[in-house]
């Protein structure tokens, strides 16, 4: 009789990556569950505490915090790290070597750098009117200007709304629960009104939340815009100052 154990396939041995993977798989399944289900109660929380006042609070703190990264990224090429190049240009055009000077801001896209460029190439050519170039310079910068201010309105409105969303919130909260006394007439329970205060407060507590660090980051934005100005006039003067001597 021929032996059956022979023929049974060898049972396969486990691999130690295939396991360790599916763990790891497992945990970030869970991972995901949990994270969902937490933003699920969060949202039930804020809908059954805050109304509808508090949603709208919500999103616009989402659109101020997305204007805010977008605008520290955009004026990131305003900072101070990015001007020595603009600096070695008007040494090399301080020694009277314009083609160096404007070699070395030529392919550079910091915005002052390119007015200096501008200004460099033309005041190069001969015959050149000096005033043309610097109502050409006027328009450049004003472009420039206005393209990193934009959305910083919005900021601006964000910080100034939120307090008032959040005051709202609380007078709707407040009306809600002095009705809630009015109908439970005589019998009224002292927990009903203090519940209601703190959920109407609640809307306001989350305006200032999201006012605050608004109003913040468009001081901030506004303070580096200003440097920038600042800087771009000197920097465009000082070209045109080594023109005329």
């Amino acid at each position: 009789m021929q032996n059956t154990s022979e023929a049974l396939p060898a049972s396969p041995e486990a691999v130690p990556g295939e396991s360790a993977g599916l763990s790891v798989d497992a945990d970030l399944v869970a991972q995901d569950t949990a994270t969902g289900a937490a933003v699920e109660g969060l949202v039930d929380w804020l809908w059954q505490n805050g109304g509808l006042v508090a949603y709208v609070l919500v999103a616009i703190s989402i659109i101020s915090l997305t204007i805010i990264l977008v605008k520290a990224w955009q004026l990131r090429s305003v900072g101070n790290g990015r001007i020595r190049e603009v600096e070695l240009a008007l040494a090399k055009w301080r020694q009277n070597e314009p083609r160096t000077a404007a070699l070395a801001v030529a392919d550079s896209r910091q915005p002052v750098a390119e007015l200096v460029s501008f200004a460099m190439n033309a005041l190069s050519r001969p015959n050149v009117n000096v005033e043309l170039v610097k109502e050409e310079l006027g328009r450049i910068g004003a472009t420039q200007l206005e393209s990193l201010r934009t959305h910083l309105r919005t900021l601006e409105v964000i910080g100034t709304l939120s307090p008032l969303l959040g005051l709202l919130g609380t007078v709707l909260g407040m009306i809600n629960a002095f009705q809630q006394m009015e109908a439970a007439g005589r019998q009224v329970d002292p927990s009903v009104l203090s519940g209601g205060i703190w959920q109407a407060l609640l809307t306001t507590a989350l305006g200032l939340v999201v006012a605050i660090p608004t109003v913040a980051a468009f001081t901030w934005l506004e303070r580096k815009l200003e440097r920038y100005t600042a800087y771009a006039n000197d920097a465009v003067t000082r070209v045109f100052t080594r023109l005329e001597a």
